[in-house]
């Protein structure tokens, strides 16, 4: 089964929006971000801002500031990157109720090209004081993560794919924030992931064990708070842990992982994604090969280190 988790994104505002009672502004972009499926069911809880991504953030903070909780989405460049601002001093200084849901994060969203391949988001994120970054992995984690995002009390970054993504857990999953998924376990070295990234790094643990190396594999959904427990746990039993994603390796899991691990003073972490450079566009199966975002790229670098 596999499917984008924007659309997953849409489906889960469109179905909580019956239990919950929030908002949802969109820059212009809703059947991109697939906000559309909550805007048809309830048009007058749904508010297109225009291609006007700043005021987009403004106007969320306003609303969260009179005791709404909102969802503010467009692609993760425009949010992120041009209304970084307005997150940081509007939404998040006053630690307000602004889920924002960004879209089409990565290398991987393909065609695209580099000006939309947002590789820096979650770096700029994790660095906001009291920002929760989440990156679901598939459509099952997806909807649980929306309503923990609801449920939380301030600010939280969202960040979902573009194209279809295999489903890696089942669908009654159980996402919590601030802990990780154990997808398999190993002894050898773990993987911890996030997004499209998980299910390469299942594909690629699938190789490992066929080759007699038992490899972890973790759904890192949470890259802040980051799941310091997990962390530690397989610091010390594998004494190697590879992060995967699809991200610049500064300031993303890669980082946050990396820091825990320095402070435990145990083990060792090594780091797939985007190695420091932009995008291109390109067709994602080609991209994951050219970034070395791939099952064979994530199996090859267990190989190397034992």
């Amino acid at each position: 089964m596999t499917k984008a988790t924007r659309t997953a994104y849409g489906e889960a505002l469109a179905e909580l929006g019956e239990t919950y009672d929030f908002l949802v502004l969109d820059g212009d972009l809703s059947k991109a971000t697939q906000t559309c499926l909550f805007a048809r069911k309830y048009p007058e809880r749904f508010f297109d801002m225009g291609i006007a991504e700043q005021d987009l953030m403004g106007t969320a903070a306003g609303m969260a500031s009179c005791g709404k909780t909102v969802f503010a989405s467009t692609f993760a460049m425009f949010a992120a990157g041009r209304a970084y601002e307005q997150i940081r001093n509007a939404i998040a200084y006053s630690h307000l109720n602004v889920k924002i849901g960004a879209t089409h994060g990565g290398v991987l969203i393909g065609e695209d090209g580099a000006s939309h391949q947002c590789i820096e988001d979650l770096a700029l994120m994790r660095a906001i004081p009291g920002m929760t970054v989440i990156v679901p992995c598939d459509e099952f984690t997806v909807k649980s993560a929306v309503e923990a995002a609801i449920l939380h009390e301030g600010p939280v970054y969202l960040r979902f794919g573009r194209t279809s993504s295999p489903a890696v857990h089942r669908p009654d999953v159980k996402f919590e924030i601030g802990k990780g998924l154990v997808v398999k376990d190993g002894t050898d070295a773990a993987i911890l992931a996030i997004g499209d990234l998980v299910y390469e790094a299942l594909q690629a643990a699938q190789i490992l064990e066929r080759e007699g190396i038992a490899a972890a594999v973790v759904d890192m959904s949470t890259v802040k708070p980051v799941d310091r427990g997990l962390i530690c746990h397989y610091a010390a039993r594998t004494g190697k842990i590879l992060t995967a994603e699809d991200h610049n390796v500064i300031g993303g899991l890669g980082s946050a992982v990396s820091e825990v691990v320095a402070e435990l003073g145990q083990g060792q972490v090594r780091r797939i994604g985007v190695q420091d450079r932009f995008g291109t566009s390109g067709k994602r199966d080609d991209l994951k090969k050219r970034y070395g975002l791939d099952a064979e790229t994530i199996a090859q670098a267990i190989r190397d280190w034992r």
